[in-house]
């Protein structure tokens, strides 16, 4: 009776791992691809002032973007707590993600064999 339990529980957790690590991924990607762009505009000495050209709009998220960020904010919003009183993007999203990794990978991945155990 609680073998189809244990089966969710572990597809469940592998499904909420991946989502919040992909979403962390793709967030690195983002930071470090304007991270360059801003320091190629400050090396050419193009930092933004009346004489620079505007920089060219980032590509509109996707839809499947949009979902992935959607969901991994919603499975990373109970840890929002620990970092209140951050403003680094960088470390909001690395506790949250590294939290969420740790309830669902191995919290609930241990919940699982544990229940398998008992059956």
């Amino acid at each position: 009776m609680l073998v189809p339990l244990v089966a969710v529980l572990r597809i469940g957790s592998r499904i909420a791992c991946l989502i919040v690590a992909v979403s962390f991924g793709l967030f690195a990607i983002n930071q470090t691809s304007s991270a360059s762009t801003h320091q190629q505009e400050a090396l050419n000495g193009t930092n933004g002032g009346p004489t620079s050209t505007p920089a060219a709009h980032p590509a509109q998220e996707g839809e499947v973007r949009k979902a992935i960020d959607e969901v991994a904010g919603k499975l990373t919003s109970p840890f929002s707590g620990i970092t209140a009183g951050s403003t680094s993007q960088w470390v909001i999203r690395g506790v949250g993600t590294v939290m969420a990794l740790l309830v669902y990978g191995v919290g609930i991945g241990f919940l699982a064999r544990f229940l398998r155990l008992r059956v």
